[in-house]
């Protein structure tokens, strides 16, 4: 069966690559086919890509795809279905033109990407590209971590490392709007700021012990739960952190693999529930159901405004190197964004 299209799609694109790990003067831009989406696939033309930590592990060598997976860089993006191939059974596929936003099993960083139909979502009212690639990755994260399989009790304190962030500018957000208290760390008083701005209390960790000011802050009551993409480095403190049946979720490792220390009679004593996740080696199956939640849950807040996303930056695809260099300085605060030259023509 031949994939239907709303124009020609030529036999080309370019695509971000890298032949051996390194810093991010390795990128490269390459010719390379246009792939033919399979049962259940969409072929999305590219407008916009949002670039992750992830990406940089990657391209370092640090974080090879899982198998099955598109070996290049890119785990979300935004623009226009350009051809489908035929449904899996029961499923319904994205109309050819629509606007949609996906995470990416790898090679977004293109002008041209395929990704599987249950993990398209359509671009929120009035969002631009750049704003709708900006969400799958961040908000998949977040929502699986935190808000699956239950919604947090009302009430409920987040602590957020990195809270300025892509994931902890939108962590914070949502927690706000489920009726929690998000708490969190950064780096810098401009970051703090940001976030306090965004309804979360605010612990500048370069200055003060965050599990000294969660307690000063909860009345010693501690957090329920602690997104967390430090690792080892701040283990045991976390474990301080938490509240009597608080859960800890570990969804990066920033600070090691190893802790020096744990508390495992805390862990008993107060029933804790240390946890870990990854969000690429998930089967689609997983990231379908992620996405018709945030569709169901999500969606209709960021079509009302209520949320969004905060973009630091943006970058034309060909200056992907520019981009890593950026996110691995540290200094942004939300997230930063390729643009292609489809994207860019668009925007007028």
């Amino acid at each position: 069966m031949t994939p239907a299209s709303a124009h020609p799609v030529p036999s080309t694109l370019q695509a971000v690559c890298f032949d051996a790990p390194g810093g991010p003067d390795v990128l490269l831009l390459a010719t390379l086919p246009i792939p033919q989406p399979g049962r259940g696939e969409v072929l999305v033309r590219v407008m916009a890509a949002g670039v992750n930590r992830p990406d940089l592990m990657q391209r370092q060598g640090l974080y090879p795809p899982p198998p099955g997976a598109n070996p290049r860089l890119g785990l979300e993006i935004a623009g226009e279905v350009a051809a489908c191939g035929a449904p899996l059974a029961g499923q319904t596929m994205p109309a050819i033109g629509s606007r949609v936003c996906a995470l990416a099993n790898g090679g977004g960083y293109a002008e041209y990407c395929l990704v599987p139909a249950g993990q398209c979502l359509p671009w929120p009212k009035d969002f631009t590209a750049v704003q709708a690639a900006a969400l799958p990755e961040t908000y998949f994260t977040v929502w699986s971590n935190l808000f699956m399989p239950s919604l947090p009790a009302t009430g409920s304190r987040v602590l957020i490392h990195g809270g300025a962030s892509g994931i902890g500018t939108t962590a914070i957000q949502l927690v706000k709007a489920f009726g929690g208290q998000a708490f969190v760390t950064a780096g810098s008083a401009e970051k703090c700021a940001l976030c306090t701005q965004l309804g979360a209390k605010a612990i500048n960790y370069r200055e003060e012990d965050f599990a000294e000011q969660i307690k000063t802050l909860t009345d010693g009551k501690g957090v329920n739960f602690i997104l967390d993409m430090i690792g080892g480095a701040y283990l045991e403190r976390n474990l301080k952190s938490l509240s009597q049946d608080g859960r800890l979720v570990i969804i990066a490792l920033q600070g090691g693999a190893k802790a020096e220390k744990a508390d495992l009679a805390r862990i008993m004593t107060r029933r804790l529930v240390v946890t870990g996740s990854t969000l690429r080696a998930r089967d689609a199956t997983a990231k379908t159901l992620i996405a018709r939640q945030l569709q169901e849950h999500v969606w209709p807040l960021l079509a009302a405004g209520q949320i969004r996303p905060l973009i630091h930056a943006t970058y034309p695809l060909a200056d992907a190197a520019a981009a890593h260099q950026a996110l691995e300085e540290g200094n942004h605060s939300g997230k930063i964004v390729l643009i292609t030259p489809y994207g860019a023509s668009a925007q007028g």
